[in-house]
């Protein structure tokens, strides 16, 4: 998911996005500790996904107290 369309999210589609890519992020985790992963590049790709999600609603939060 690119961060253009995180952006067209509203707040609360961002946070359901953000709780279930860490539940998938987690399960992939500990698939990996007990067996070999089929796509082990999923790993990087929900690592990354959760750092722009985080990155959009910390910077909605900073637009929201300048003004």
């Amino acid at each position: 998911m690119k961060a253009n369309e995180l952006r067209q999210m509203s707040s609360d589609q961002l946070g359901e996005l953000l709780k279930s890519t860490e539940e998938n992020y987690f399960r992939l985790r500990m698939q990996s500790r007990m067996e070999r992963l089929d796509v082990p590049s999923e790993l990087k790709k929900n690592r990354r996904l959760i750092a722009r999600i985080l990155t959009e609603q910390r910077q909605r939060e900073l637009t929201q107290s300048k003004y």
